[in-house]
């Protein structure tokens, strides 16, 4: 049995940090972004800034966590994160097989080095 309770399952707990180490992953990211973009940044509709948060945190939770530390979030320009929001759009629609997309988001990042 359980010491958190009868409502809260070690899976549950699990799944609770799991997320909690995506979103703070994300933050670091689009923080990493924002700063470096800066006016282009500004110009992104919150839509777009939460489709591109959507798609690095299914980039985060697809590749490994020392492939992720190695990305260089703040080298990425506005033509990247236009393609890195094109390719969340296909993910969202099911148009292609998701470890393609998410494999393609991967090399829109690991290209800037």
């Amino acid at each position: 049995m359980s010491m958190h309770g009868p409502d809260v399952t070690d899976e549950d707990l699990g799944m609770r940090a799991f997320q909690l180490r995506k979103a703070k992953a994300v933050e670091r990211a689009a923080e990493r972004m924002r700063h470096s973009l800066a006016d282009q940044w500004a110009a992104m509709s919150n839509h777009e800034v939460e489709e591109l948060e959507w798609a690095l945190g299914e980039l985060w939770a697809y590749i490994a966590r020392d492939e992720w530390d190695g990305l260089r979030f703040g080298k990425l320009d506005s033509h990247d994160v236009r393609m890195i929001l094109g390719y969340g759009r296909e993910l969202r629609k099911h148009s292609r097989n998701a470890v393609e997309v998410l494999g393609d988001i991967g090399k829109v990042v690991t290209a800037k080095g």
